[in-house]
């Protein structure tokens, strides 16, 4: 069971407008209690619950490395270019040193995420050693402490957030012991190793240039500071950091001089300079967006999502994939690679609402970077203009499953590429896109999408046929395997998403009105959602033709969400059907879909008080780094409790804002800065059932449809703090302008 702790407890809610101070107990060694209350100019930089939420093992972390070459429940370090984890018993830790732009970069399932180097450390005087690892999300770092009779060993470790810097310290109390240092690379004959050692200082370059498109190199240099070499006997009282570099040449010209020259300018003045860059950036990170409900438990998913998705994806070619960064084997599943039938882009579903634009935007440039390849599979498997994307693509442009034959006897296979028979890959790429777009309404944002926006379109005006005035799918597939269908659910609401889309960022961008009027219709006349009666209830059946029902995934809701197909705002029929379907289904903690479960239960307006329970106890089934136990996937749950509960706070979807739609009004809450459809960025209050302190910052100037937090009662509007006009009505329209603050606050109580 995952464990977490809160040092300083947190009594009530404390007020967002109100500056708040929190001392957090730290075991570090020679670290003293900080204070979080905030940042120079910037107000408030976290909550207490944040600053107090600390992560433990007590023994080795379970699948070190990643069983069966899946993901591991070790701490997990990163900084979105750069990755660590470590585990193994106290006298053999292992360091994996990954990098997210490390790749055998070939269009075959030889493509893959490679591993950049491996730390050993041999601590002779820890076999046997009680272990004992704390990690602070607050900023990433990791304290070990190893017992073994009177010896204790003692070891901080944080990747630093503003470089691809490693630094580990180790000490020692009641005795000492030898310890041993490797710094080597996995074997493998595809790739061209390079090492040596000299005084302080080792290192190691590899790369990969043979069979492949495009050439990588990844080199990596340590440096031990405060002994001499890589065997040394930690005594008592006298402290060794081990710094480790590592770089690529996607960065550097000579990455193998850089990681060196880096390593060996370290001094204990700058370590000290880059730690106070690094607690600088997460104190950034964390006051982009907060949300603190009195549930430690949710808090803990909440921000522990938040913290490994900063800590995997940054780098804007780079995106992470199925593990993350946190890949333990060099030939991982499915290569690490971008699954684009959900897994992809799962990731990345609440970083919008959550605030955290720079670690969602790495997910597009494989998707444009693709688009040349895509256009040879449509117009070689499909006969159609526009895009057509396999299951599995790398990054820049590469197809990392091409010449896959698994399931080839069900069309798997096609022009040597990996498609399940599915034709929605591309469409479901798009759902995040939207939700970047209906966010921020960025115009720089929509002319870099849009053309695979356009494409998309494309092929699905060449792809649908229109009988008996609907538009069809027909030769897709619901599942993977299950041959082609006709008008897969999941399918039918990506297009709703799609067209919708494409409609909205072309008149934003005044391009292609001509179109306009061939998309509308048909995303008027799509076909409906094919539906069933089981026991006795109607509920949503998975295809018009093929698969009625499945017991496994969460495709049959999952047209409500990631889709937005359905909103509280749909017919009552569909929202009927949708929980019937939720009920029936009952898959909240489903291995391959709870990112989308929750969310999409939200969205259909399921009971709070199940959603809350359920999602509890998703979060007591995970590692204490937050990975699911025993998912073979990694970070695709990440988003599960961050995205479930800012839905549950502060629901934007139709462009239309409600304030804890579907929340228990018992339960105080309060959020800042969610980032709502419309390019809001709302913060709102509920203590003891009545909601507060609403404030609302237009960054587009845009208009905007809020449902009354107050039903019945006249609202007074304060814009940049004068007051303005009186309100009164279910819905309240808010026409605004361009970084206007507008406060709401209910007349007569």
């Amino acid at each position: 069971m995952s464990k977490y702790a809160v040092i300083c407890g947190v009594a009530g809610l404390v007020s967002m407008s109100a500056v708040t101070s929190c001392i957090v107990a730290d075991s570090t060694p020679g670290r003293p209690p900080r204070s979080h209350d905030q940042a120079p100019g910037k107000g408030p930089v976290m909550a207490p619950v944040l600053a107090s939420l600390v992560t433990m093992w007590d023994s080795p972390p379970q699948s070190f490395p990643g069983k069966d070459r899946c993901s591991t429940g070790a701490p997990l370090l990163g900084n979105g270019s750069m990755s660590a984890c470590f585990g193994g018993p106290a006298d053999t830790l292992r360091f994996y040193i990954n990098r997210n732009d490390f790749w055998r970069l070939s269009n075959s399932t030889e493509g893959m995420q490679k591993i950049a180097a491996i730390l050993d450390m041999n601590i002779s005087g820890l076999k046997g050693a009680t272990i004992r690892l704390e990690q602070t999300l607050r900023d990433g770092v990791v304290s070990g402490v190893f017992t073994k009779d009177t010896l204790t060993v003692r070891l901080t470790c944080w990747l630093a957030a503003t470089e691809d810097l490693l630094v580990v310290t180790c000490s020692a109390e009641g005795g000492e012991t030898a310890v041993e240092l490797a710094l080597t690379v996995p074997a493998d004959p595809a790739a061209r190793v390079q090492s040596g050692a000299g005084g302080d200082v080792a290192w190691v370059t590899r790369k990969f240039s043979d069979q492949i498109e495009i050439p990588t190199e990844a080199s990596t240099a340590l440096r031990v500071m405060g002994a001499d070499g890589l065997r040394f006997v930690l005594k008592s009282g006298k402290p060794v950091t081990l710094a480790l570099v590592t770089t690529s040449a996607f960065h550097q010209s000579n990455p193998l001089d850089a990681a060196r020259k880096r390593v060996a300018a370290l001094t204990g003045k700058e370590l000290s300079r880059v730690q106070a860059s690094h607690e600088g950036w997460w104190a950034g990170y964390w006051n982009r967006a907060r949300v603190h409900v009195d549930d430690p438990l949710l808090m803990k998913g909440y921000y522990q999502g938040l913290y490994t998705l900063a800590a995997c994806s940054r780098d804007p070619r780079f995106p992470p994939g199925i593990f993350g960064t946190w890949i333990t084997s060099d030939r991982p599943n499915w290569s690490n690679d971008y699954h684009l039938n959900y897994n992809f882009v799962a990731p990345f579903y609440g970083l919008y609402s959550a605030n955290r634009l720079e670690q969602a935007d790495p997910q597009d440039s494989p998707l444009i970077e693709f688009m040349p390849r895509g256009r040879w599979y449509a117009e070689n498997v499909t006969k159609t203009r526009g895009v057509l994307y396999p299951v599995g693509i790398g990054p820049l442009g590469i197809e990392v499953s091409r010449g896959e034959r698994y399931g080839f006897e069900l069309g798997s296979s096609e022009q040597g590429g990996l498609f399940h028979h599915q034709r929605s890959n591309a469409a479901y790429s798009l759902v995040n896109i939207a939700q970047r777009w209906r966010c921020t309404y960025d115009p720089a944002y929509a002319r870099k999408v849009y053309p695979f926006l356009l494409a998309v379109t494309d092929f699905w005006e060449d792809y649908l046929t229109l009988v008996d005035g609907k538009y069809q799918i027909h030769g897709d597939a619901i599942h993977e395997l299950t041959g082609p269908n006709k008008n897969p659910i999941l399918t039918l609401g990506l297009l709703r998403n799609s067209f919708d889309l494409v409609i909205d960022m072309s008149q934003a961008l005044k391009v292609d009105a001509p179109r306009r009027g061939k998309w509308k219709q048909i995303l008027a006349n799509l076909a409906d959602f094919p539906v069933q009666e089981r026991n006795g209830k109607t509920v949503f059946r998975y295809t018009s033709e093929g698969p009625v029902w499945v017991d496994g995934n969460t495709l049959g809701i999952q047209h409500i969400y990631p889709g937005n197909a359905i909103t509280l705002d749909s017919a009552l029929a569909l929202l009927e059907i949708s929980r019937n379907t939720f009920a029936a289904m009952n898959r909240w903690q489903d291995g391959n879909g709870s990112n989308s479960y929750f969310p999409a239960a939200v969205r259909a307006g399921i009971d709070p008080g199940i959603i809350l329970e359920q999602l509890r106890l998703y979060i007591q089934d995970t590692y204490p780094n937050g990975f699911r136990r025993g998912n073979v996937h990694g970070i695709e749950n990440c988003s599960t409790v961050h995205n479930t509960l800012n839905e549950m706070l502060c629901m934007s979807a139709g462009n239309v804002v409600r304030l804890f739609p579907v929340w228990p009004k018992d339960k105080n809450a309060e959020f800042s800065n969610i980032r709502a459809w419309g390019a809001f960025l709302v913060s709102a209050r509920l203590k003891d059932g009545v909601v507060g302190d609403v404030r609302i910052v237009s960054e587009r100037g845009r208009d905007c449809l809020l449902v009354n937090p107050w039903p019945g009662r006249s609202v007074a509007v304060v814009r940049n703090g004068r007051k303005a006009e009186t309100l009164a009505g279910d819905r309240l329209l808010l026409k605004t302008k361009v970084g206007e603050v507008i406060s709401i606050t209910v007349l007569n109580l």
